[in-house]
């Protein structure tokens, strides 16, 4: 018996969805909605099954794109993306683990939403020009021109080099035990004098709300918890969105925190706070190409 083409791809489906809007909760959302509208399509009759599959996948996440948009506009602080547990096999696929890095699912957050479906089904999925026109429903010359100019816009954010998985996860190792004990000069030596960290709250949970600068700031924030001797800290390393990161309890509350490590040191530290966005990490998400 053949498997549903939809079942087949829903890995696929999912990671689209995801990628263009940065959220799991919504991307499964997304998933729903376009099965509902496959259930309805006589498949027989479809010669291309994926395309067709991503092209409605794709309809929906802009249409809640341009909703989530508006939403994320009164969000309390800044905003990150839903991290997700993966396996470390996803980090082999270099492309896959670096599009759904959080890194650069918050520089995608900086692109319209046509720019954003564009830049992920030509750049992630290298999908042909054509289909990725019909499923944005922009002629084809145009959507070229929009992958242009959304493809400089990422590389002017995006982190300047790449490091081997070996260097990323020692330096997050080293990272994750200074935060294990509170030293803050460990946490200092491992990032640049530069770092700048996001956290994100959501209002709910205790975050800073723009942007933290400087190693010396960014250390004496993260090593807090240790000035209450009572406290415990939990600190669990594990992989999030294809890099190796840390899973931290402080007193009975979560957060999730991962790195941009260039030339052996953290530029970049992303701490998701909100528990809304905490509840994917038990079990691996299935991201696929």
């Amino acid at each position: 018996m053949t498997e549903n083409p939809f079942v087949t791809h829903r890995s696929l489906l999912f990671t689209v969805a995801y990628e263009m809007l940065g959220s799991a909760a919504d991307a499964e959302d997304v998933v729903q909605e376009s099965w509902l509208r496959w259930a309805d399509v006589d498949a027989t009759q479809i010669k291309d099954p994926r395309a067709y599959l991503v092209r409605i996948v794709t309809r929906q996440a802009l249409n809640r794109l341009r909703t989530l948009s508006r939403r994320r506009e009164d969000y309390v602080g800044e905003w990150l993306p839903e991290p997700l547990l993966t396996t470390p096999d996803v980090a082999e696929d270099v492309e896959l683990a670096e599009s759904v890095s959080i890194a650069m699912l918050t520089v995608l957050e900086t692109l319209g939403p046509s720019e954003r479906a564009v830049f992920v089904l030509r750049e992630v999925f290298d999908m042909p020009y054509g289909e990725i026109a019909e499923a944005v429903g922009k002629p084809a010359a145009t959507v070229r021109q929009i992958a242009r100019r959304a493809r400089d816009h990422v590389a002017a954010r995006q982190p300047r080099m790449q490091v081997a998985r070996s260097e990323q996860q020692a330096v997050v190792e080293r990272f994750l035990a200074a935060l294990r004990t509170g030293q803050l000069q460990e946490l200092m030596e491992v990032m640049a004098p530069d770092v700048v960290m996001i956290a994100d709250g959501g209002g709910i949970a205790a975050a800073a709300l723009t942007p933290v600068h400087g190693a010396d700031l960014v250390a004496r924030i993260l090593g807090r918890a240790h000035r209450v001797e009572v406290t415990p800290v939990d600190v669990e390393t594990l992989w999030l969105n294809g890099a190796p990161a840390g899973r931290i309890e402080v007193d009975g509350e979560p957060a999730a925190v991962s790195v941009v490590v260039e030339d052996g040191l953290i530029t970049r530290v992303f701490l998701v706070r909100n528990p809304e966005k905490l509840t994917r990490l038990d079990d691996p998400a299935a991201l696929t190409r």
